[in-house]
Order: structure tokens, then C-alpha cells, then sequence
């Protein structure tokens, strides 16, 4: 029974040719040519998804991202001590990451639309739930390059990982000078790195792959204590970082808890909540808007806060009218000058399409009375170049018809109809 089980659970079942594997690896740790060309496109895919909240291009953009070759092949460098693969997706993962972040950034700078949507936001502030995905998700991903059949796995796990739009992101703080952003966005991308590549390193081991060949014994020692030290120091503290994001996952929890519980399901409205984790002690800010605390109040929730768990942490409140009031007006005011930015841009498009347009319901109507043998209409403008300085605007009519029509009489009442100076008809076949 336990060796039924054993067999059914075992990943050396399907198993590709071990040194067959490690040559794809070695193959797609390069960031030359093609692939250096669709890292950039992917990158300005990704990029247009995260400004304009688009989830499905964002995920079309992870899709063809290559950027997990690079990862993948120092999860095997480590697995194997090749020392020589290491170097090679060591440095071709720094190329990727700095063409990322260039293209990336050069777009965001170009682009006239930089409105802070939800995508951008969900990539600034990694937790616990991203060391998960990233570690499961590399997971997936060995595993299934290891295989003779690599199935559906591996488009997933590049949906799953998610590295191209923490990087997209922080090529916007860059663009918009907005370090919390770039800092955010980046220890992201750098969390996800790690714990893919730790995960590739556990599979190989399990695998057992042969580590590399060395010219001599004590050079293959050299090369293996020092990759076993490069082991050790991204291991511990990916565990400690770990270990602090589910603290503040869980930090960020209880503190909803204790608001829902002593505050708004006692009919108390909270307006105001700030918190700063990383502070000592760790500072909890709230704001009530119909209720006024006195200080034993305070110290009393601040002793009922200690006995839910949450030590070394200062729970205050504001209670200066003026100054919550200055507080909550510049933040409608910076909400209200997001949208009066994006509404001033919409405009100008608007009026820029509405330039080519003719929407006219009546002149339709009008045109199926004085002209009944036209069944088919397409109208609208055009823009003429008679020279390089200067641009005009021209009537278009396209038109179907099986009888012949007074094309004179026609033009003449279009331009009198629309009040221009000229009018193109062209009739269609």
C-alpha cells in the first residue's frame, strides 16, 4: 500500500532526460535577439494594460513575457553548483530587469494619461499571499519543465508569478519620480524572483540532478561552497521576509477586527485610518466622526488592543477638527485633480474625434426622402494636406445605389445642408 502510494505521488514519473532539460534551461537564459524583442513588446503590452486597468492585456503580456528563463536557470545553477549558469542567468536577469524597467519607464514618461489606476496600486504593496504564488507558482513551473509532456502548466504559472507587472510599475514610479511606488513595486518583483528560484532549487534537489563537472577537486570544493553560501543567504532571509509579511498580514487583520468590533459595529464611524507597521512601536492613527475620547478612553483602547495580541504598538487619535478637516480636503482635492486631469484629456480627445464625425440622425432621414435610389450611406470628414504648412477639413459621402442619381443636386444640397464649402461624393460598387 505504501509503495502504491509512494509511485502515484512520484515526480520522477514522466520525467524528461535530465541532460536534455538542462540544455533548454542553459537555452533560454539568454536575453539576446528575439528574445531581448519580445521582453520590450511584452513590457509596453503590459504597461498599456496597467494604464488603462485593463486585467486581460495585462495577463496577454505576462503570457509572452520570457523573463522566467533567466530565473528558472539560477534555481538549476543552484541545484547543481554549475557555477557557469549561474553567472549566465545572473547577468541576463539584470539585462532583462534593466530593459524592463528603461522601456517601461521611457512609456509611462510619453504617455499623457498617468492616473494612479487599481492594477498600478495592487503591485505597491506585496504580502504574504505574493511569497505563496511565487513559490508555488516556480513550483508548478519546474516541475512541469521537467516533464517529457509540459502540458498547461507553464502558461499559468507565468499568469500566476506575475513579474512583468511589478516591473512595469516600478518603471512608472521612475517616470513620475514616485519612489514608494518604484520601492513597492520592485521588492515585489524582487520577492517573486527569489522564491521562484528558491522553489526550482528544492525541485532540482529532489530530482536529484548530477552537479556540474569541474577541472579539478579543488576547484569543483571552491565553486560548492560558495554556492552553498549563495543558498544560505538567499534562503534565510526569504524565510525571515516571509515570516515579517505574514505578521503584518496578520497585524492589518486584527486591526480591522478591533475597529468593525469597538467602533463601527457600535455605530461609530471611522473616517480616518493610518497605519505604519514598519515604525517602533508600530503606530496605529484613527479618526471618529461623531465621537470625542478622553484619555482614559484612549489608554483604555490601547490596553484592550495588547490584549488582542498587538504588542508594541500605539494606538492615537485625532480629534483636531481643523486639522483632520485640512487632512480629508486635500485628499478630495488630489482625488478631484486626478479626475479634472483625466476629464480635461477625455475632452481633447473628444473634440479631436468629434472633428471627423457627422452625427446627424435627420440628415439620414432627410437623404432617404430627396433620394430614395440610395441604399447605402457612409458620411463623415477627412483631413486634406494640400502642402506640408496647413491641413483642412473635407466632407465625405460615401454611397451605394443601383439607379443613377443627380450627383450635381446632391452635392449641392449637402454643402448647403451642412453649411461647407466643399463635399466629396463617391459612390460605391
Amino acid at each position: 500500500m505504501k509503495k502504491s502510494i509512494l509511485e502515484f505521488i512520484n515526480l520522477s514519473s514522466g520525467e524528461e532526460d535530465k541532460k536534455k532539460v538542462l540544455e533548454n534551461v542553459f537555452a533560454n537564459t539568454s536575453f539576446r535577439g528575439s528574445n531581448l524583442w519580445i521582453l520590450a513588446c511584452a513590457i509596453i503590452v503590459a504597461s498599456v494594460g496597467l494604464n488603462v486597468n485593463s486585467t486581460a492585456v495585462i495577463i496577454g503580456a505576462m503570457l509572452i513575457s520570457p523573463l522566467m528563463g533567466p530565473i528558472v536557470g539560477a534555481g538549476f545553477a543552484l541545484g547543481t553548483y554549475d557555477f557557469e549558469l549561474l553567472k549566465k542567468s545572473v547577468k541576463n536577469l539584470l539585462v532583462a530587469t534593466v530593459v524592463s524597467l528603461i522601456v517601461s519607464s521611457a512609456y509611462f514618461y510619453l504617455s499623457p494619461f498617468k492616473d494612479v489606476q487599481s492594477e498600478l496600486l495592487a503591485r505597491t504593496a506585496p504580502n504574504i499571499y505574493d511569497v505563496i504564488i511565487a513559490f508555488f507558482g516556480g513550483l508548478v513551473g519546474v516541475i512541469a519543465i521537467t516533464r517529457v509532456e509540459k502540458g498547461n502548466p507553464i502558461p499559468g504559472v507565468a499568469i500566476a508569478t506575475a513579474l512583468m507587472p511589478p516591473l512595469c510599475t516600478a518603471g512608472y514610479g521612475i517616470s513620475t519620480f514616485n519612489l514608494s511606488f518604484f520601492a513597492g513595486a520592485f521588492y515585489l518583483y524582487t520577492i517573486n524572483c527569489f522564491f521562484i528560484c528558491i522553489a526550482t532549487f528544492f525541485v532540482v534537489k529532489y530530482l536529484k540532478y548530477p552537479p556540474a563537472n569541474f577541472k579539478s577537486i579543488r576547484y569543483a570544493r571552491q565553486i560548492r561552497l560558495g554556492i552553498t553560501a549563495l543558498i544560505f543567504i538567499m534562503i534565510v532571509p526569504s524565510a525571515y521576509l516571509a515570516y515579517n509579511l505574514w505578521n503584518e498580514k496578520k497585524f492589518t487583520k486584527t486591526i480591522d477586527q478591533f475597529i468593525n468590533t469597538e467602533f463601527t459595529n457600535k455605530g461609530n464611524m471611522v473616517i480616518f485610518k493610518k497605519l505604519n507597521y514598519s515604525s517602533n512601536p508600530k503606530k496605529v492613527e484613527l479618526a471618529l466622526l461623531n465621537r470625542k475620547l478622553t484619555n482614559e478612553e484612549i489608554k483604555e483602547y490601547n490596553r484592550m488592543l495588547s490584549d488582542m495580541g498587538i504588542a508594541n504598538t500605539e494606538l492615537s487619535f485625532r480629534q483636531n477638527s481643523e486639522d483632520l478637516k485640512a487632512e480629508i480636503l486635500s485628499e478630495i482635492n488630489k482625488q478631484e485633480n486626478q479626475i479634472s486631469q483625466k476629464d480635461i484629456a477625455i475632452n481633447e480627445l473628444k473634440n479631436e474625434l468629434d472633428k471627423y464625425k457627422l452625427d446627424d440622425p435627420a440628415l439620414t432621414k432627410e437623404l432617404n426622402i430627396l433620394f430614395p435610389e440610395i441604399t447605402d450611406i457612409s458620411i463623415g470628414n477627412i483631413e486634406q494636406h494640400p502642402n506640408t504648412d496647413s491641413v483642412t477639413i473635407q466632407g465625405v459621402m460615401l454611397y451605394k445605389t443601383d439607379k443613377p442619381i443627380d450627383e450635381v443636386k446632391l452635392n449641392t444640397w449637402l454643402k448647403e445642408r451642412l453649411k461647407a464649402t466643399n463635399f466629396l461624393l463617391i459612390r460605391k460598387e
